[in-house]
């Protein structure tokens, strides 16, 4: 019995898949909704219409709904636990011989694919995003003619990490370009150089005093490094003005990408704290689901017969609680006391040692 799917398995698959959809789908609608009442004004004024604006926050739904995917499991599971023990149907299913641990087990499994499609969810929301911002004809490009201490994102997997830029005199100061290699036929490129100038005439810039090092090249392991007193970089075809744009923002980057970039900031000597609590919460925030689930369930039998307001006060103030701690993570990020990553899951550790002890409690 214990070892195959139930009537009642089923049952309760029904009612928390029920409650997660329309969750996880309400809750981003609401969000995009509310966002796109208060940017109307501004996209009205840049010239689009509201067909437009419309179709453009569609694909602004995905990256809430990967959010609020943990709230999504975190009232299913409440709301499906909370209103089968409200009637009885916990203690009837105890009753004929199911303890609580067993009872659940179709909610965390199902809380674990919840897991996976935030992830997927999480990765298609850093397209859909670019989608919206593109739609929506965001200006991205400073009023200023310098620009200190960034890192620019390029095509074909280049990032520049540039000490200044200054437009008047079209030049760039201490800078190293990398170009991420998959193997020995395709090896990564690092180019460091004291300055570079840009030429109007040959339309690309020129690099002065500085080395070139082919990482990983064949044979396999080979690493090669050239000195050099200038060379022109076909590969960089960002005029000067174009540089002042902002480069992707790390929440506008896949995981992979993300990790390149993080990279890339740390060899041109910036903290990369935050951006690696960022990276690391995007598993961290989706593995949420199960610990959520693991946490909601015995809450739910803590008081069975307080009613809805009950689960969605509760399902409120965790998700508070989470999101809190989630903040405070990123806020200590660049503190260098506690590893980045460890922080990111800190969250996780401490609702899932509460669900733990919740668990430990109720009466199988």
């Amino acid at each position: 019995m214990t070892g195959r799917v139930t009537i009642l398995d089923r049952y309760m698959l029904r009612s928390w898949t029920r409650l997660f959809v329309v969750t996880a789908l309400g809750f981003p609608i609401v969000a995009v909704l509310t966002e796109a009442v208060g940017e109307l004004t501004n996209l009205l004024n840049r010239g689009l219409s509201m067909k437009q604006i419309a179709v453009s926050y569609v694909f602004g739904i995905p990256a809430w709904a990967s959010l609020v995917m943990p709230a999504a499991v975190l009232f299913a599971t409440i709301f499906t636990v909370g209103g089968m023990a409200r009637h009885s149907e916990i203690t009837a299913a105890k009753a004929g011989g199911l303890s609580f641990h067993r009872l659940v087990l179709p909610l965390l499994a199902a809380a674990a694919g919840a897991v996976v499609l935030a992830v997927l969810v999480g990765e298609l929301a850093v397209t859909a995003t670019e989608k919206m911002t593109m739609m929506q004809r965001d200006p991205r490009v400073q009023s200023a003619a310098a620009r200190f201490n960034f890192v620019y994102r390029a095509d074909e997997g280049w990032v520049y990490a540039v000490r200044s830029l200054d437009v008047a005199s079209s030049t760039l100061r201490e800078l190293i370009f990398e170009r991420e290699g998959t193997g020995p036929d395709y090896p990564t490129l690092v180019i460091r150089a004291d300055s570079a100038t840009w030429s109007d005439s040959a339309r690309m810039w020129r690099l002065w005093q500085g080395e070139s090092r082919l990482i990983g090249g064949s044979p396999p392991a080979r690493n090669v490094t050239f000195d050099f007193a200038s060379i022109e970089l076909a590969a960089m075809t960002q005029e000067p003005r174009d540089l002042l744009a902002e480069s992707k923002a790390p929440a506008a980057m896949p995981y992979a990408e993300l990790g390149r970039y993080i990279e890339a900031m740390r060899r041109a000597g910036n903290e990369t704290g935050k951006l690696e609590v960022q990276r690391a919460q995007r598993i961290s925030v989706p593995a949420a689901c199960l610990v959520i689930a693991l946490f909601g369930a015995p809450l739910a039998m803590a008081a069975p017969r307080s009613g809805s307001a009950f689960g969605l006060g509760v399902s409120l103030g965790a998700t508070v609680i989470y999101l809190l701690l989630a903040q405070i993570a990123l806020a200590m990020g660049d503190s260098g006391i506690i590893d980045p990553v460890m922080l990111a899951w800190m969250p996780n550790v401490v609702f899932l040692l509460a669900g733990l002890v919740l668990l430990s409690r109720v009466r199988t």
